[in-house]
């Protein structure tokens, strides 16, 4: 399949991506296990579509990745209930949360929110859009993430702590998530941090078969201008 022929995912008004999801990723940032679903928002202008260009790095950020199974509404959701919610979902990408790592810690410190460590413009690569026949089942595939060819994550989506379902009854319990919304599923462990001139790779597979519509390759390059924290 040519990159032509692949579809780029709707542009979301919403993006809600859930934290601490595998245990394992909580273990290793020394987080707290939560007891439901734990979210945040990011901005729609931080998704970064495929061949549109690098990562943009800020000055004095230490930069992190995390590949996740993104979920892409296809109806309103409002206070959606768990048998109903995969019928709600029209597809899938992959995406990578980028985040300032060390930002992050300076706020979590204060009480602060998160919408500077994770909003920034390009902050969230993603892949095309995989359609939802393409993944029968979103507990059962294989995320990964490589930094210059080196593999860094390397999980399955069964061992989510909620699963999608779950997520989609708590975010749309909150608000409506509308058609096109993407809701990021939480990352397995292997976080760390990239600088510029490193190239990122990541996908999924199903039944071991890489889906060629969730491969995402893009280049990391230090932002000229705007926000800097030196």
């Amino acid at each position: 399949m040519s990159l032509a022929r692949l579809s780029l995912i709707p542009k979301p008004r919403t993006i809600a991506c859930i934290g601490r999801n595998y245990a394992d990723h909580i273990k290793e940032l020394g987080n707290e296990r939560p007891k439901e679903p734990f979210f945040f928002l990011k901005p729609a202008t931080s998704i970064l579509h495929p061949e549109r260009g690098p990562i943009l790095s800020p000055r004095g950020a230490d930069l992190h990745y995390e590949v996740e199974l993104a979920v892409i509404m296809g109806r309103t959701a409002d206070e959606i209930q768990p048998s109903e919610a995969l019928d709600a979902v029209k597809g899938y990408c992959v995406g990578i949360d980028m985040t300032a790592r060390n930002w992050q810690q300076a706020t979590r410190e204060k009480g602060l929110p998160w919408s500077l460590v994770k909003g920034f413009k390009t902050f969230l690569p993603v892949s095309h859009f995989i359609p939802k026949n393409k993944i029968p089942d979103p507990h059962n595939v294989r995320l990964h993430l490589e930094v210059n060819g080196k593999v860094r994550q390397d999980d399955s989506t069964g061992l989510m702590l909620f699963n999608i379902p779950r997520i989609l009854q708590h975010v749309s319990g909150v608000f409506a998530l509308e058609e096109g919304d993407l809701v990021l599923t939480g990352t397995p462990k292997g976080v760390g941090n990239v600088v510029p001139g490193d190239v990122i790779t990541a996908g999924v597979s199903v039944d071991g078969v890489e889906l060629e519509e969730g491969r995402i390759e893009v280049k990391v390059e230090e932002r000229a201008g705007g926000y800097s924290k030196l």
